[in-house]
């Protein structure tokens, strides 16, 4: 089953349109805030990170959210539905 999304029109108008790549792919810590800032308040930030959620994309910072953020999210999700689906089950 595939994951990708088809949908990509969010990134013509994100914050992240007229710059480097490379700025949002940093190789530490600084680079990761540095990449975060350009993201707050751009009006594609939810189906960015949404993007890279369902598209488990690794690498770079997505919607604001750096790998480590990412993985937290997918895992606390995981947890929920586990807990929903104990629940329903009882």
């Amino acid at each position: 089953m595939s994951h990708i999304s088809a949908d990509t029109s969010w990134m013509n108008i994100g914050n992240c349109a007229d710059q480097h790549p490379s700025i949002f792919f940093p190789s530490d810590g600084v680079g990761v805030e540095r990449a975060k800032k350009l993201c707050e308040g751009c009006v594609s930030r939810t189906p960015c990170l949404d993007y890279a959620l369902v598209n488990r994309v690794e690498h770079g910072v997505w919607g604001g959210a750096s790998e480590r953020q990412r993985r937290r999210i997918l895992k606390a999700r995981r947890q929920t539905l586990l807990q929903e689906t104990s629940v329903q089950i009882s």
